[in-house]
Formats: structure tokens, C-alpha cells, sequence
């Protein structure tokens, strides 16, 4: 095998191993993300007194930066916060006064994400 046969094997052989790496990271939820997200992290929003929770099933979210969105849009509205279950699809809402279903479909819908129902 001549010196450059080899060269040409190596090349290969690490532009696959980054290809790997990367997927594994992507399907593990780390990295970029399938919609551009990267490592950042979601604003908190805590409410001081709970009244209820409501949980939904929401379709299309497929990575960490997916889950960040829905819970941000959810937390835009006064009232109410929102966790996501990435795993299972679920986006749970906390909410202190009454929740306005249509409210939390038309956020999370504005954010490109479907609500097929609640649980």
C-alpha cells in the first residue's frame, strides 16, 4: 500500500469518525440541534402559587432546542409555565389563575410545534 493510499484511508477514517460523533450528540440531545439550537439554556419561570397543572401531547419537537422553544412560548403567557418532557412529548403547564387552552395552542403553535391533545 503506497504513502498515499494511506493518507487518503486516514482522511477517511476521521471524516467518518466526526460524523459519528456528531450524530450521536445530535440524537442524545447535545450539540447544534436539529433546528440550529446549541447549549443554551431556557429562561426559569417560577410561579408563587399554583393552582393547576394541564399536560399535552405536542408533535414535532425532535431535540433540546425543540423543548426550549415550547417551554419559552408557553412561559410568555402571564400566569403560567411550562415543561417539556422531550422523551415522551409532553409539555406540562403550571398554571396560578384559570388556563386558556386555545392560548397555549396558539403560542406553542406559533413556535412551528402541533398540540395533538391533552392528557
Amino acid at each position: 500500500m503506497g504513502t498515499e493510499n494511506i493518507i487518503l484511508l486516514v482522511l477517511v477514517v476521521v471524516v467518518v469518525a466526526i460524523g459519528l460523533w456528531s450524530t450521536v450528540r445530535h440524537f442524545r440531545g447535545k450539540g447544534g440541534g436539529c433546528c440550529g439550537g446549541g447549549d443554551y439554556k431556557p429562561r426559569k419561570k417560577k410561579l408563587s402559587h399554583v393552582a393547576g397543572q394541564k399536560t399535552f401531547q405536542v408533535e414535532g419537537m425532535h431535540c433540546e432546542h425543540c423543548k426550549v422553544r415550547v417551554e419559552e412560548a408557553v412561559n410568555d403567557i402571564k400566569g403560567a409555565a411550562g415543561k417539556v418532557d422531550l422523551k415522551k412529548g409532553l409539555l406540562t403547564v403550571s398554571y396560578a389563575e384559570s388556563l386558556d387552552e386555545e392560548q397555549v395552542k396558539q403560542k406553542v403553535e406559533r413556535a412551528g410545534y402541533h398540540l395533538t391533545g391533552t392528557r
